[in-house]
């Protein structure tokens, strides 16, 4: 198997590199990546993201699979090749428009490669993964360090969330005190807050607010799993750029879930595109007042506060520089509507979006009518005018990388429910497990997940170090897209009984498609963030 993997990495390695300096020196204009070059052909450069986001997750994986188990190093190495034969696939049915010669193409498909390929993804190394996790291995969850903190949510998540999670989903329901509670109690909200706020950031680190989020949403997405993003998002930005005032009274809050925020960032008509964005605040005396109106306000309801990116500065030309933050508070509302009035005269007016899941939380568009937010809850003070953009930009690195962990725990959730039902089910004679799609299935299943969750455990420790921006952004990217395939193959092994509400594999469904679209559009997160960024780097090192 390692002689396999070996006559593959040179090649994958300098095959990449090739296509990606060749898109870089395409899309260069004055030594820097011209965005209207690259959006010439989009398709390439989306799949430039998506096939370099998968290398990044094998390269890991194989490294990680190393000092771990048989089953592991199986999996690593069935992703591995899996993730060059995507690589050689997509770049040989263009070859132009990746800038490679037929001699390059010719040279991913020689015979000790197709060999190699072959070799590596043979049934019996995926037989060899699927009885394992027919067994109930699916790889090494986490290390020892976080051991006890994985164990108690797993037990929150099975014995508090879970018996929830069908109802809420299927009446739309808000999420049950009992689960607030008892994330509360655990110190969830704190993860991502320094210790010196009363946060668990110092002792858990980053990998710690994965693990917890991963438990969660295997347990439920909606009513648990995303619970702790929206203080992370807002805690992330009060770190970067908040006043040692606003830290001392918003982060202590956030920390002990004595204050609950929610995120109002997005516009109808402005989602990733922020430098367009239109609603206002507008100062008054003593503060500003906001007018506008923002939409996918996840948890607006329940929120005491609001973060809100509005547009502080009127000059047209500042584009992302003339937006702020402002934390917006307001009375809490566990319905699907709310309407407030402050003593000023100031409106704020809520309305639940309906979904196809996701639901629980409630993501709702908000109409802010001169509604007042002093000049205390300016995030930055003066200093933070303008800096709205890049203050966000802080906590939604955080965003997307537990975004992945999201993902994560409704796959395994999903792998789960799968090997359940295939050890249940007999057709023609024989029970489900046995036949080898179903096999094959369950070993793929397993694999991504297993690959997401140790690169997602990685790129936490980047974060952690202040590094990994980018890698958060692709773990996300590639996690979210993937976490469909898994959970309709979910579906598929239950057939008929998967599209029913009487199993939770049609709730993980309609849950993982939410992924590709929140905290950032993948096509946005491809072409603009992860390809941009690449090709960047590529340029720089030409120069």
């Amino acid at each position: 198997m390692q002689q396999s993997i070996s006559t593959l990495q040179e090649l994958y390695n300098t095959h990449l590199a090739k296509v990606t300096t060749g898109l870089a020196k395409a899309s260069a204009k004055d030594q820097s990546v011209s965005v209207a070059k690259m959006d010439e052909n989009q398709y390439v450069h989306y799949n430039l993201a998506f096939c370099t986001a998968e290398k990044y997750i094998a390269d890991y994986f194989l490294s990680y699979a190393e000092t771990r188990g048989d089953v592991e190093k199986s999996m690593a190495a069935i992703f591995y090749a899996e993730a060059f034969q995507h690589f050689r696939s997509e770049v040989s049915s263009r070859p132009a428009e990746y800038t490679v010669s037929s001699d390059d193409i010719a040279a991913l498909f020689k015979a000790e490669v197709n060999a190699a390929v072959a070799s590596l993804l043979d049934k019996k190394n995926y037989d060899a993964v699927a009885n394992a996790v027919l067994d109930g291995n699916y790889g090494d969850l986490a290390t020892d360090d976080f051991k006890e903190i994985r164990d108690v949510y797993r037990k929150i998540a099975e014995n508090t969330v879970m018996p929830h999670a069908e109802h809420v989903h299927r009446h739309d329901d808000f999420i049950p005190d009992d689960i607030l509670q008892e994330v509360i109690n655990n110190g969830a909200f704190g993860l991502s807050i320094p210790e010196q706020y009363g946060g668990l950031l110092d002792m858990m680190g980053n990998v710690g607010m994965m693990i917890v989020t991963e438990e969660l949403s295997r347990g439920g997405l909606s009513i648990a799993g995303s619970l702790i993003t929206r203080p992370e998002i807002l805690s992330k930005a009060l770190i970067k750029g908040g006043t040692e005032e606003q830290k001392q009274k918003w982060l202590t809050a956030l920390a002990s879930g004595e204050r609950m925020a929610g995120i109002a960032v997005t516009e109808p008509n402005y989602g990733s595109d922020v430098a367009g964005m239109k609603v206002t605040a507008d100062k008054v005396d003593g503060g500003w007042v906001i007018n506008g109106v923002k939409t996918w306000c996840t948890f607006a309801g329940y929120a005491d506060v609001l973060l809100v990116l509005a547009r502080t500065e009127k000059d047209p030309e500042l584009k992302h520089k003339g937006l702020s933050i402002l934390l917006a508070e307001k009375p809490r509302s566990k319905d699907h509507k709310f309407e407030f009035t402050q003593p000023s005269g100031g409106h704020m007016t809520g309305s639940a979006i309906a979904t196809i899941g996701y639901r629980g939380m409630h993501s709702y568009e908000v109409n802010f009518d001169n509604w007042f937010v002093p000049d205390e809850n300016l995030v930055g003070g003066e200093a933070g005018r303008g800096q709205g953009f890049y203050l966000q930009m802080a906590g939604f690195a955080g965003g997307r990388v537990q975004t992945a962990a999201r993902a994560t725990g409704v796959m395994q959730a999903a792998t789960e429910a799968a090997v359940r039902y295939a050890k249940e089910r007999k057709v023609f004679g024989k029970e489900i497990k046995e036949y080898q799609i179903t096999r094959w299935k369950i070993a793929r299943m397993a694999m991504i997940t297993q690959a997401c969750r140790q690169y997602g455990y990685e790129v936490a420790r980047m974060m952690d170090d202040h590094k990994g921006s980018m890698e958060a952004t692709m773990v996300k990217f590639y996690a979210s897209r993937i976490a469909e395939w898994v959970t309709r193959e979910a579906m598929q092994i239950h057939g008929g009984m998967g599209y029913a509400e009487e199993y939770p594999v049609s709730r993980y469904f309609v849950d993982a498609r939410v992924f590709s679209i929140f905290e950032g559009a993948e096509e946005v997160m491809a072409l603009r963030v992860c390809a941009r960024d690449i090709l960047d780097q590529a340029i720089k090192a030409l120069n």
